[in-house]
């Protein structure tokens, strides 16, 4: 980056360094363009010039943050999720305000928070699921309704005013979440005193501490013998009994309209965690949190037996999004491509599905892999006439492969055998 002897810093605490720090992160992150259409790659072309502008202007107090690219994802219930897309200089801008004020607000965030938080995780997050419902018999399955939609700016300005002195950071978040949205269809849609875009680099930070005085601060004041578990807006909130859980949500559906938010009641429900312990029969049983299935499960005793205990593997709903993703990428029709070219497209893929979802009874992935595996054959047929259209040779086909290259493929290295 382009530096000046004496203007190191400006009239606000910003740095050269704090500005290149913030790039390295984005540019690791990756991310698509946004309104400007200007990738990470063209942004990186002219990087020093970039940096230094930007540099600049949030010195001076004079960056004003352009629109945000809606995109629209599909959802595991068939519905799409929309988020917003910064252009990269924004990401890079957004970053260096999360870098600066997330230490402080981490001092204050509680320990059952876990989304998007240092040293916090998604597994830690369901661990601590696992070792309530031990304890617990009654769960409270929590969503609410359009939560990064809803978020009351008001509010969001009156949270961060209670640990942030400085105007210039408060001017910054304002004009963050009042930048406006440009839809997919073009149109430029302005927010009115609500909602944050979902796919911002701050977003998930003032997510949490909108979420903390909203519930975590509360729960501890109001149900301080309830425990719960919080991942960004997905909830879990644990109760000894059915009439404590009714009474618990109840308590919280009305907090949340007092801070603009809804439930969505056709997610939310009360689940009853049967187990060998547990007789009853007539209520729901299952609970999904982070892409796992939380329900009645045979389990291994230390002793060797089997017991019916509560726990988790991967949800059907993950299992859906998985196969849909390997259909998507239409493996039958890469017949240039070879088995090698396949594998180092998959093995990324694969390895993440083992890392996150191979945490809890790896042996409920096994029709993951199947259907893996079948859109292989499919492959392999369009690829070498000789098999004609048989499946079975195929797969005959696919099984030596395996056997002579065990660690061809991420899965086959950790002797899955699902063919």
């Amino acid at each position: 980056m382009r530096r000046i002897e004496g203007l190191e810093t400006k009239s606000l605490p910003i740095t050269t360094e704090m500005v290149q720090k913030a790039y390295r992160k984005v540019k690791s992150n990756g991310g698509s363009a946004g309104v400007d259409q200007v990738s990470l790659i063209e942004y990186q072309e002219n990087l020093s010039d970039n940096l230094y502008k930007l540099w600049n202007r949030l010195t001076s107090g004079s960056y004003f943050p352009p629109s945000v690219r809606e995109v629209s994802i599909p959802k595991s219930n068939g519905k799409r999720r929309k988020l917003g897309i910064p252009t990269v200089g924004d990401r890079v801008a957004q970053q260096v305000m999360k870098d600066y004020l997330e230490p402080r607000l981490e001092a204050e965030f509680h320990s059952n928070s876990y989304g998007y938080r240092p040293l916090k995780s998604a597994h830690h997050a369901v661990e601590q699921v696992r070792e309530n419902v031990r304890h617990y018999s009654w769960v409270i399955d929590m969503d609410i309704q359009s939560f990064f939609d809803e978020v009351d700016h008001s509010l969001m300005m009156k949270a961060l005013e209670r640990h942030v002195s400085e105007p210039w950071l408060l001017m910054y978040i304002r004009r963050w979440l009042e930048a406006p949205v440009q839809t997919t269809q073009g149109e430029l849609h302005v927010r009115k005193g609500k909602g944050t875009p979902q796919g911002g680099v701050i977003s998930p930070l003032l997510a949490n501490l909108y979420l903390h005085y909203t519930l975590d601060k509360w729960m501890d004041i109001h149900c301080p013998d309830i425990p719960f578990v919080r991942y960004a807006d997905d909830v879990i909130v644990h109760c000894h009994s059915e009439e404590e859980a009714n009474v618990v949500l109840a308590k919280i559906r009305d907090r949340l309209r007092n801070c603009s938010l809804e439930l969505n009641e056709d997610k939310t429900k009360i689940v009853y965690c049967r187990d060998y312990r547990r007789e009853r029969k007539d209520y729901k049983k299952k609970f999904d949190f982070l892409g796992f299935s939380f329900q009645p499960r045979s389990s291994k005793s230390k002793r060797g037996g089997m017991f019916l205990g509560y726990d988790c593997a991967i949800s059907i709903s993950s299992k859906k999004r998985i196969a849909s993703k390997w259909k998507a990428m239409k493996l039958h029709k890469w017949t240039t491509a070879t088995l090698t070219d396949i594998a180092a497209q998959v093995n990324p893929i694969m390895r993440g599905i083992y890392l996150y979802y191979g945490k809890y009874k790896r042996w409920e992935q096994e029709s993951v892999v199947r259907n893996f595996h079948f859109r292989l054959v499919k492959w392999v047929i369009n690829k070498y006439k000789r098999f004609g259209r048989s499946y079975k040779k195929g797969y005959e086909w696919l099984r030596s492969v395996r056997d002579s290259f065990p660690n061809l493929f991420y899965h086959w290295s950790l002797g899955i055998r699902t063919m």
